[in-house]
């Protein structure tokens, strides 16, 4: 029996159209809903993560800040720790960060560090000034059970850091709310800093999220549903009149497609127009990375300019006792004192020097200029050479000629500075016997080379190039940023379009920078 037959032709191709597309929209439609809920998931789950991992970030930064602050204060000459211990504590107290200013820094003494009932004191806590000199029980639980000082007890003991989240009563108030903290420990004084932030704010955020990803979800969803039903509606149609009509119907089809392209060509006119303005925002931060590892660099250059600083501070000192010991000796006359404050200017013009150096090292620079390789590498040594020299660590530079290059003086000089503090942190670590860095500075063709070579016993990551990666770091996680090398490779290749590489050589590792004379 013949199911089609001719004349029900037209019923039978409805029929079949209006079946074939009912049943696509429904599944098309069923497809796209759920990939919407599962997109809707995503979103909240990576809003709920980043928003995490930026808090952990900030208490971090907070709680680092402090560790390197005393740090700083111990490195000083006239260091009191009872002093410095009280200096901490009054400024920790004044310290509220986050939006809304509720999030704030407390200290432990560690008595025990296998825990117990009195394994430590509390040294500040502005959110809880009734535990202040008190003993602390590892014993505690939150409002959910969680021993969550155990928890960070086990972890300063392997690691000496923790991050734990647990339920804590909020400030001026008697809520409790989940919270994230980080601990450190400062083992000098058996501190545990921390810092923590209240994640009861994600909830807002969560909900708000996932409101207008319904929003949007909604009115996908139901202009979906309408192009659908339309489309629908359309080819049925045209399934009645397709025999009479496949002519007009391959002109509007054609006519579609010259549409499409049009739209297509216009689309990828707004894309490039979008490709270019990344290009431009990543060349901006990558200038402001620039500036930032600039302002990292600037606790070691505040030692370097303490080392600096203090043989001339010391013959100063010299100086004014012998000229009050010759006045009470009443052997003072003005051949010594024209003598002695003749010293006294010289070391003054050289701690004035150095002041000069530091603030031209930090001086922004907006466009090229011409200058001579050795004298910023002299510049350089001017600032960290004396660090250098008091680990007994060789520095040999040599020239084999004056050259002269054009680019960015101040960027080049942070981008040896770079390299230098890294092979002297390296020497340093390794505990090599004679620990040198040679500098050699030639010119090979049309381009001009320096090397910077050490002995510290080369670079153990592989493949080697991976040092010049963001966040990449050969230093413990306290001691490096890993974005120092990143930020020279830029400084090198992009702003004064050179090349900058590195090698493992016999004893150490050797970087090679090229630069157009």
């Amino acid at each position: 029996m013949k199911i089609i037959k001719e004349d029900n032709i037209s019923t039978v191709i409805i029929f079949s159209s209006m079946v074939i597309i009912s049943m696509l929209v429904v599944f098309i439609s069923y497809f796209f809903i759920s990939k919407q809920y599962s997109i809707l998931d995503r979103e909240i789950t990576d809003t709920k993560e980043n928003f995490i991992d930026l808090q952990k970030r900030e208490i971090k930064r907070e709680v680092d800040s402090v560790v390197e602050y005393i740090k700083y204060k111990k490195s000083l000459k006239n260091y009191d720790e009872k002093k410095l211990k009280t200096e901490v504590e009054n400024w920790v107290k004044k310290i509220k960060f986050g939006d809304d200013k509720n999030n704030y820094i407390f200290i432990y003494r560690i008595l025990n560090y296998k825990g117990g009932k009195r394994f430590a004191k509390m040294v500040l806590n502005p959110n809880r000034m009734d535990l202040v000199g008190k003993y602390i029980s590892d014993d505690y639980k939150d409002e959910d059970g969680k021993e969550f000082r155990k928890i960070f007890l086990k972890d300063i003991r392997t690691k000496g850091y923790s991050f734990v989240t647990y339920m804590y009563k909020k400030p001026h108030s008697f809520q409790i709310r989940p919270k994230i903290s980080y601990f450190k420990l400062y083992k000098d004084w058996d501190w545990v800093i921390a810092a923590g932030t209240y994640l009861d704010n994600i909830d807002a955020s969560i909900a708000q999220k996932k409101e207008n990803l319904k929003k949007k979800m909604t009115l996908d969803i139901t202009s979906s549903i309408v192009i659908f039903l339309f489309f629908s509606l359309t080819a049925n149609i045209f399934a009645i009149i397709l025999g009479k009509q496949i002519e007009k119907f391959f002109k509007e089809y054609n006519k579609e497609i010259r549409s499409k392209t049009a739209e297509l060509e216009e689309l990828n006119k707004t894309l490039e127009r979008r490709v270019t303005l990344e290009v431009q925002k990543r060349a901006e931060q990558e200038r402001l990375l620039i500036e930032k590892s600039k302002f990292i660099a600037l606790g070691e250059m505040i030692s370097n300019i303490a080392h600096q600083w203090r043989q001339p501070l010391s013959q100063l000192s010299a100086i004014i006792l012998n000229i009050k010991f010759r006045y009470t000796l009443k052997r003072l006359d003005a051949e010594v004192m024209n003598e002695k404050s003749k010293e006294a200017e010289k070391l003054l013009d050289y701690m004035s020097n150095t002041i000069d150096d530091f603030r031209n090292f930090f001086m922004p620079e907006k466009s090229k200029k011409s200058f001579f390789l050795e004298q910023s590498i002299d510049v350089v040594l001017g600032i960290i050479g004396k660090t250098i020299h008091n680990q007994n660590i060789t520095l040999h530079v040599e020239a084999k000629e004056e050259i002269e290059i054009l680019g960015y003086k101040s960027e080049f000089e942070q981008v040896i500075l770079n390299i230098l503090s890294n092979a002297k942190d390296a020497l340093i670590s390794s505990k090599v016997k004679n620990p040198f860095i040679n500098i050699t500075i030639s010119k090979t063709g049309s381009r001009a080379k320096i090397e910077i070579e050490d002995n510290a016993g080369g670079i153990k990551i592989e493949p080697i190039e991976k040092i010049f990666e963001p966040y990449i770091s050969t230093k413990e996680e306290s001691n490096g940023t890993g974005i120092g090398l990143y930020m020279s490779k830029i400084i090198i290749e992009k702003n004064m379009q050179g090349k900058i590489g590195v090698e493992n050589v016999d004893s150490g590792a050797r970087f090679t920078i090229l630069l157009d004379v």
